[in-house]
Formats: structure tokens, C-alpha cells, sequence
């Protein structure tokens, strides 16, 4: 200690001013040794600084300048432990204001450094951790380096996104996709990482593919014809047909989205492109499980699945299904639409009429669950020669209709056999479908199932009386109907046709009858078998030459045989019996009303 003290220049302390008892040369010396704890510094740029002070407003930072600077305290907010010592970057905003001091910037040195670490991460495809901020139209918005960058709903994952909160509060690692200085506008991506991933999956899954393999998938998108299953970076179709044996409208009837399924792969093609995958085919077929006990003639339950213009379908069990043809729906031989019967989720009941377990193929009726119409004991009594029925018209054909007496039981009824009056030659002159006929059985033919009907059997046959009303030689009244290049159609009292031809359409004056002229006919020939009267005009007022011109020497002939010579005329008897007839009709067609 004592040599301390000796050592100690006692002068240099009492000398007058600071520093004034420095040589020239030591001063020099500590001014170079000052200058080199000081570094020169820019404006505008981002440098390091040490903390030194923290007051109530500012952050006191040195940064190897001549002055420490300051920060405001607000821009630390992000830094709840900020504490002396801590390395900070901060940008120089200008080193001397008009107070002397280093004025610094962190949130520009902050945003500054983020635009430069984003634009590295850009060029050099760099993975960069992010929070995710808020959603917004159309994506999110990711914090990476304190910059908001927008990440597109079709960049956050592989498969859609359909609720994109979850992701709002969590890191997410992404890589810059582009920069838009002009905008401050950065897109980053977090689909190319997942993709990078799965090409190495996928390349994997693609080498080992073959039929029959069972793989795990996560349901990735549904339509109407099937899903679309994610297999770990390869996507297959799953058809709606070969979700379940049993029949679905819908995969949303079994399936969700976002659910785990295990397939088997059905098919693939030879780029492994498209891959065909099934469920169903996991468990055992049900016509495997079908019950030994179900044959032909057994009744089973079940419900109606689908309805076509030939049948429907009745579903026993889930994937087994039998076809109820249309003709097996009823007894009546008109076919008519299955939907008039069944419709989808009906429940009915069936009798199974044929059953092939081979090839799974089952044919149902349910008319059979009634009697037969034709077998049943009363028949021969009910429908026996003569007895009179009324029945639906449900067909016309160019011969004549079937009537519908009841379900099952149809009858003919010839076109000649609808009126004894009028020469009908299509049914659809007399009558429609869906309309109502009264008819008397003419036939029956229990074996072939044939009923033979008539309409006009129901009155007598007015041709009886017609024969001695309309005899050969008599005058009648007619109204000319129409006219073609044979002759004319007659209509006489009653209703009764008759045809007169060209030549007889000849009047007195020499002038030809026309359509709708009323004259005096005289009857030729009446066929009553083939209900044909040919009449004539001419032959009213013609008479024989031999008749016009008697001889010279012949005598006048007699009152009595002049009589006889004229044409015969409707007596007052035959009136009588027109008369009677017209009652009886007119009562019949009463009866009928």
C-alpha cells in the first residue's frame, strides 16, 4: 500500500481544469481509444441496441453511438418482460433532433426486418410459423413476423374446408406463395406443405394398390352418385351402389362427412388414377343369409323401394329385393301404371312366385294373395248365357271393346253385336272408355277365359217386325243421309237404313235426289240376315213400258186389278205394329238409363 501511495502523482491532482494535466501525446491516446467504443451509424437503417434504462415513457437504448437513444415504451408491448441488458433492433430515424438526441424507431425496425425475413422466405421457399389472427371473406389472415398475410380458404388444406374458426387463435406453419410491395399485400400457403408430404404417400399407396386391398379413408366430399374418399393423398370413388346391399337414395342416408371408413379397393385403372372402392362388399352378401324357409308359395313382408313403368321393387331384407310385375299387381288383364297400386314406402305384403338363390333373382305377386275370379265356384252361375251384366269399357279395338264386368273378368262385345238398327263401323262411334255398358252374356268359356257379350241382345230384334213392314213393293218415307259415287244412304222411319243406287235417285222432273231430301222409296229387297234394305225412287212413279202403252185391242183394266197394280203403301196395320215397336223401344232404352 505504501508503495501505491509513493507512486501516486500528487501534481497532476492539484493541477488546474479536468483532464488539463493530460500530455498532448496521452490525450491523443485516449481520444483513439474513445473513438473506438463509438461505431459510425446511418439513418435508415435497423441496428442492435442494448438496453440501458427503462422509464415511465421511454426505453433507453445504446447502440455504440455518442448518445443513447430513445424508444417509446409503447412499442414494447409485445415484450411484457423487458428488462436491462435486453438486445433490441431498432431502426435510426435521425440521429440528432433539435434537442441533441438519437431519435430510434423498434415497430419500423419490426416491419422493416419482417418485409426482408418474408421476402428470404419467398426466395429461398422457406417454412415460416404463423398465427392465425381472424377469418375473413374468403380465408384467413396469418401473422408471420408481425406483417398480416392472407391465407385462401383453397390454400389451408387438401380437402375443402367448411368451417374455418377452428384454425382462428392457433400457429400454423406456411410458405410465402407471393408479395405485393404496392399493396403491402403477402398470400402464403399452408396446402403446399400438406401436398409435399402426401406426394410421398401417395407415390407409396400407388406402388402397393391391388385389388381386394382394405385400406382406411376419410370421407372427403358426397354427391348424389357416390363420396369421394381421401386415402392419405390418393382419392377414390365410393358408388352409392356399393356403400350397402340395401338400397339408399343418398349417401347422406348412411355416411358423413370428415368419417372414417375402411374400403376395399374394387378397381383401379392402369395410370391408378381413378380408384373404384366398396363397402359393402366387407360384409357377407344377405341373399347368403336369406332363410331356407322362404320358397315359392311362401308369403314374405317387406317394403317398396322403387317404382318403375313394369313393377316394383319389394325390399325383404337390406339387399334383398324381389320385382312385382304390373301384371302381377291384379287379376284384371288391362295393364295399367304400378303407381296406381304401390307407391315407395309402402309396406305389403307378397307370395313369392319364382326364386333363383344363384343368380339372386326373386319374382313377387300380390294378386295371388286374392282368388282368382275365374276359379272361384259361382262363376258358371254368375256369368251363365243370358244374364245380364253392366261393366267399364276399358278398350276399343276395330272389331269391337272389352268390357270389365269385374277385377279380372273381361268380356268382348262385337262390333256387330252394339246395335241392331245402325251399321257401327268403329266401337268409338257408340261409345268411350272409362264409360259404363249394359250387356247380356252370349258365351262363356271358362277354360280359355273368354266371356262373348252383346249389347243389343238386351232388346228384341226389331228385324222381325221390320220383315213385314218393309216388304218388297211397299212405299216408305226416307231422308237421304249421304251420297258417294255408288249410291245413297237411306235413313227410314225408326232409324233403319237402306241404300237406293244412282240410277234410282232419278226424280219425275228429271233432276237426281240429294243429301237431305225427304222422298217416297219403294222397297226392291229386304235381307233380314244381313239387315240390307235396297230401295228405289224411280220405281215410285215408273211403270213398266208394257203398262204405259196398253194394247189396241186391250180392254181398260178393272177398278179392282188397277188397284192391284199400284204400289203398295205402309197399311194402317203395319203403322200399328211401328207404333208398338217405337214403345217398346223407347222402354228399353228407360230401363237402361
Amino acid at each position: 500500500m505504501s508503495n501505491t501511495q509513493q507512486d501516486f502523482d500528487w501534481d497532476k491532482v492539484n493541477a488546474k481544469g479536468f483532464g488539463s494535466g493530460y500530455s498532448k501525446a496521452e490525450k491523443a491516446e485516449m481520444e483513439k481509444m474513445y473513438d473506438n467504443t463509438l461505431t459510425e451509424i446511418t439513418e435508415k437503417e435497423v441496428v442492435s441496441g442494448t438496453v440501458v434504462g427503462i422509464t415511465e415513457r421511454d426505453v433507453i437504448l445504446n447502440i455504440g453511438f455518442k448518445s443513447d437513444g430513445l424508444v417509446p415504451l409503447s412499442e414494447f408491448r409485445d415484450v411484457p418482460n423487458l428488462k436491462v441488458g435486453d438486445q433490441i433492433q431498432v431502426f435510426i430515424e435521425n440521429q440528432e433532433d433539435a434537442g441533441g438526441q438519437l431519435i430510434l424507431s423498434r415497430k419500423k425496425a419490426k416491419i422493416l426486418t419482417a418485409w426482408e425475413n418474408i421476402q428470404r422466405g419467398l426466395d429461398e421457399d422457406l417454412v415460416i410459423e404463423g398465427m392465425v389472427k381472424r377469418r375473413t371473406k374468403g380465408g384467413l389472415i396469418v401473422d408471420i413476423f408481425g406483417v398480416e398475410a392472407f391465407l385462401p380458404g383453397s390454400q389451408i388444406d387438401v380437402k375443402p374446408i367448411r368451417d374455418f374458426d377452428v384454425f382462428v387463435g392457433k400457429k400454423m406453419e406456411v410458405k410465402v406463395v407471393k408479395i405485393n410491395y404496392t399493396n403491402d399485400n403477402v398470400v402464403v400457403s399452408h396446402k403446399v406443405l400438406i401436398e409435399k408430404d402426401l406426394e410421398q404417400q401417395k407415390a407409396e399407396i400407388l406402388n402397393n394398390l391391388e385389388k381386394g386391398q382394405v385400406l382406411e379413408g376419410v370421407i372427403k366430399n358426397m354427391t348424389n352418385f357416390g363420396v369421394f374418399i381421401d386415402l392419405g393423398g390418393v382419392d377414390g370413388l365410393l358408388h352409392i351402389t356399393d356403400i350397402s346391399w340395401g338400397r339408399i337414395n343418398h349417401p347422406e342416408e348412411v355416411l358423413k362427412l370428415d368419417q372414417k371408413v375402411n374400403v376395399v379397393v374394387l378397381d383401379f385403372d392402369d395410370d391408378k388414377k381413378r380408384i373404384s372402392l366398396g363397402m359393402k362388399q366387407l360384409t357377407p352378401h344377405p341373399w347368403d343369409s336369406l332363410s331356407q324357409d322362404i320358397q315359392i308359395g311362401s308369403k314374405v313382408k317387406g317394403k317398396i323401394v322403387n317404382v318403375a313403368d313394369y313393377g316394383a321393387f319389394l325390399e325383404i331384407l337390406p339387399g334383398v329385393e324381389g320385382l312385382i310385375h304390373v301384371s302381377e299387381m291384379s287379376w284384371s288383364q288391362h295393364l295399367r301404371n304400378p303407381q296406381d297400386f304401390l307407391k315407395v314406402g309402402d309396406e305389403i305384403e307378397a307370395v313369392v312366385l319364382t326364386l333363383d338363390r344363384e343368380e339372386r333373382k326373386m319374382s313377387l305377386g300380390i294378386k295371388q294373395l286374392t282368388e282368382d275370379p275365374w276359379t272361384k265356384q259361382d262363376v258358371l252361375t254368375k256369368y251363365a248365357i243370358g244374364t245380364k251384366h253392366r261393366g267399364i269399357v276399358r278398350n276399343l279395338t276395330n272389331f269391337g271393346l272389352f268390357l270389365e264386368l269385374e277385377e279380372g273378368i273381361d268380356g268382348l262385345v262385337h262390333v256387330s253385336d252394339l246395335s241392331w238398327t245402325k251399321k257401327i263401323k268403329h266401337p268409338s262411334e257408340f261409345i268411350k272408355v272409362s264409360e259404363e255398358l249394359d250387356v247380356v252374356v252370349l258365351e262363356l268359356d271358362v277354360e280359355n277365359r273368354r266371356l262373348a257379350l252383346g249389347h243389343k241382345q238386351l232388346e228384341e230384334n226389331p228385324w222381325d217386325t221390320f220383315e213385314t213392314i218393309f216388304t218388297p213393293g211397299s212405299v216408305h218415307r226416307a231422308t237421304i243421309l249421304s251420297k258417294n259415287d255408288k249410291g245413297a244412304v237411306l235413313e227410314l222411319p225408326y232409324g233403319i237404313e237402306g241404300f237406293a243406287a244412282l240410277k234410282n235417285l232419278a226424280k219425275e222432273d228429271g233432276t237426281v235426289a240429294e243429301v237431305g231430301e225427304a222422298l217416297d222409296f219403294k222397297v226392291l229387297e229386304f235381307s233380314k240376315d244381313e239387315k240390307r234394305i235396297v230401295l228405289s225412287h224411280t220405281k215410285v212413279y215408273a211403270e213398266p213400258e208394257e203398262k204405259k202403252a196398253p194394247a189396241k185391242n186391250a180392254t181398260a183394266p178393272k177398278p179392282a186389278e188397277k188397284a192391284q197394280k199400284e204400289p203398295e203403301r205402309a197399311t194402317l196395320g203395319d203403322l200399328a205394329a211401328l207404333s208398338a215397336l217405337k214403345e217398346q223401344m223407347d222402354e228399353n232404352r228407360k230401363s237402361k238409363k
